[in-house]
């Protein structure tokens, strides 16, 4: 346990960090923090984007040096600051959110990079076999040393990296977003990884801004915001609420925004869609959005919920099934087709398929409407184009020293938000979003659900998948639940009773309903 930044109970603390201020120039990134981790504990560092966490592993591992007047110590010996080396022979390991393998060499290879076991002044492949194949096997992995990194996948990528950590007997390993492109499997091993190293007595230091991990996996957090110590608590005193209530300076009340009003009775149906399916992942589903309606869309990993939003958007090929807008049949065939009849679409995979992260934000947020401003002669407008992102950029409140900096140096919410905005430009009756807080802090998720209620009052329909059940929770007005393709069933709130969380999981682990009620799927009334 630890109170003040010092350790009680016993023992010496893993990892003390006394004191750790940095500046960059005219900036202070970092201003007189304090942290401790203890051996055999996993401590969760919080906090949003911008609020110090990378500033102060970095410090940690050595990439960085701190002011003068602060100092870490392991195991209560005084760590050289600045010095990569120094922190890797202290025993500190620091796996980044965007991995550092090479995929062209071996995992043994890649394990050993940079600190190959030698013979007669040659690379010993032998040795490094050996050493790596208890190691793996302490991991669980059953992959042979002599495999290519580039045929593992991300979850057996992620492991490999924590294989190199304990190749240096890491005795403090720091995860950043580990799980952010893992699959629900590859999530699972990795925190049973986690709780073999916590036996072991290694400290885990866990970067997250999913709070199901947080609460899953820590026995502490610690809380950064603004590049200052804020507090810790113990796992008996997590909560939601003060958490999030450390992070953005407010407390939970504030931080679902649903103040547009929710259609009920008789209401125009914007978006229909009957009995729509592919054959193989998604079958004979059947929903409607009305205008100014947020629909939640739920269900676990691999229940169709993305390839339902595709079907729905024409980005794949249906193979049953219609979708009306504003009672009008659509044939849609592409993406294109779907933009320019009105519907939106927010991908899950903002970096892979959304945005162009080597252009700017003007031009990302212009990419969509380029056509409507080219003049007679088929000139570009360029000034009409920098006025639109640049009323983007105070509308939606997108943290930038301009239009013109690369979308690729935005932080993720930021990111989102440029996406977003893009969307927007389109002019569209219904907006499907795709995880739309995914990878993003708390305090920028606070702000996307603003965007959320706003655009929902503005009477588009909106259409929200999510694995965030608190989230769901939090913006829809009625949900419906995805199981194994089919639409297994509809949860909507009632005046004095709310939708409960219990009934989203019931739905989605339970056997598929046999058919809604036509009226609620055709209409969305059902409350």
């Amino acid at each position: 346990m630890s109170v003040g930044g010092h350790s009680i109970g016993g023992g010496v603390p893993r990892l003390e960090m006394r004191g750790i201020s940095k500046t960059f120039g005219p900036v202070r990134a970092l201003s007189n923090v304090s942290l401790t981790a203890n051996a055999g504990e996993v401590h969760a560092l919080m906090g949003e984007n911008g609020a110090g966490k990378s500033t102060l592993m970095k410090i940690l591992s050595g990439a960085y040096r701190a002011d003068a007047g602060g100092d870490v110590l392991i195991d209560g010996q005084p760590l050289v600051m600045g010095d990569p080396i120094a922190s890797k022979a202290a025993g500190v390991a620091v796996i980044y959110q965007e991995l550092s393998l090479s995929p062209n060499l071996s995992i043994a290879q890649n394990m050993f990079l940079g600190a190959e076991p030698s013979r007669f002044g040659l690379v010993d492949r032998g040795e490094m076999r050996r050493r790596a194949e208890p190691i793996l096997k302490r991991l669980g992995l059953s992959l042979q040393p002599e495999t290519k990194v580039e045929s593992l996948s991300l979850g057996e990528r992620q492991m490999i990296e924590i294989a190199r950590a304990l190749t240096t007997n890491a005795r403090l390993i720091v995860m950043d977003e580990p799980t952010t492109s893992l699959t629900t499997r590859e999530t699972e091993r990795l925190f049973e990884v986690i709780a073999g190293l916590k036996a072991e007595g290694i400290a885990v230091i866990y970067i997250s801004h999913r709070m199901e991990e947080i609460y899953r996996l820590s026995d502490r957090v610690s809380v950064l915001r603004d590049g200052a110590y804020v507090g810790s608590l113990d796992r008996p005193e997590l909560s939601a609420d003060k958490l999030v209530s450390m992070m953005v300076g407010r407390d939970l009340s504030s931080f679902y925004k649903k103040e547009h009003r929710a259609p009920s009775g008789e209401r125009r149906t914007v978006l229909s869609v009957r009995g729509i399916g592919d054959g193989r992942r998604v079958h004979d589903c059947s929903f409607a959005v009305a205008a100014g309606e947020v629909l939640g869309v739920a269900g676990l990993v691999g229940s169709g919920r993305t390839e339902l939003a595709r079907l729905v958007f024409g980005a794949d090929r249906r193979t049953s099934g219609t979708v009306e807008l504003d009672g009008k049949p659509l044939a849609l065939s592409s993406a294109r087709e779907a933009i320019d009849a009105g519907i939106a679409y927010l991908t899950e995979d903002r970096k892979g398929l959304g945005l162009f992260l080597d252009m700017s934000i003007a031009d990302n947020i212009n990419m969509g409407v380029v056509a409507r401003d080219a003049g007679p002669a088929g000139v570009r407008n360029f000034a009409k184009a920098n006025e639109r992102a640049e009323d983007a950029v105070k509308r939606l409140s997108i943290r930038t020293k301009g239009t013109k900096i690369n979308v690729g140096a935005l932080s993720g919410g930021n990111q989102q938000k440029v996406l977003l905005a893009r969307l927007l430009e389109t002019k569209p009756r219904v907006i499907i979003l795709d995880e739309p807080t995914r990878g993003v802090d708390v305090g920028a998720k606070s702000e996307i659900y603003r965007i959320i209620d706003e655009l929902a009052s503005s009477g588009i329909a909106i259409v929200a998948i999510s694995s965030d059940l608190p989230e769901i929770l939090g913006i829809a007005d009625r949900v419906i639940v995805m199981r194994e393709g089919h639409i297994a069933g509809e949860v909507s709130a009632a005046p004095g009773r709310p939708i409960e969380q219990k009934s989203i999981m019931a739905l989605s682990t339970g056997p598929v309903a046999e058919a809604a009620p036509q009226r609620s799927l055709d209409t969305g009334a059902s409350r």
